[in-house]
């Protein structure tokens, strides 16, 4: 499951966004709003539609399926975004074959399909017992800035951001 890492043109850590919320029917809502905050303020808006459909199904799933609070962490490289939703369920989500008939199983295959790289760490590498599953999509060449504080894409982003 490891991910290319991009060039490091500084030792400064890349900005992090944490927020901790209860596994509940606002937790989408609140989650989105942090997401795009975080891309508006880092001129991505271009990435805004993507990262909160993306966002959205992951949080929903922590809400339908782990029932516990959830953390996510949206860090910012230089050549990508990272979001990772973390929760203390054991329950691995799997992908699942929807018919044209179901409201529900097409979650995970819209990340797939809507991100740059997607994945799955759990138990001790997820900072703890539970899980944590994200998404990156990437920075388009032309909004990459150079020398803006940037750091390693871990192969095993437990927390979401930081090195491996």
């Amino acid at each position: 499951m490891g991910v290319p890492v991009p060039t490091v043109l500084t030792s400064e850590p890349p900005p992090t966004y944490t927020l901790l919320a209860p596994a509940c029917e606002r937790a989408p809502k609140v989650c989105r709003e942090l997401v795009r905050g975080v891309l508006v303020s880092f001129g991505l808006a271009e990435l805004i539609d993507k990262a909160i459909l993306c966002v959205s199904e992951l949080v929903t799933n922590v809400h339908q399926h782990a029932k516990g609070d959830l953390q996510l962490t949206v860090t910012v490289y230089e050549t990508c975004v990272r979001v990772a939703v973390r929760d203390e369920g054991q329950l691995l989500p799997a992908p699942r074959h929807a018919n044209a008939r179901d409201t529900e199983g097409r979650g995970l295959f819209l990340v797939t399909a809507m991100s740059d790289a997607c994945g799955l760490v759990s138990g001790t590498l997820a900072g703890g017992d539970g899980k944590s599953v994200w998404f990156d999509l990437a920075i388009p060449p032309g909004r990459r800035w150079p020398g803006r504080a940037s750091g390693p894409v871990p192969t095993s982003p437990g927390d979401g951001g930081g090195t491996p």
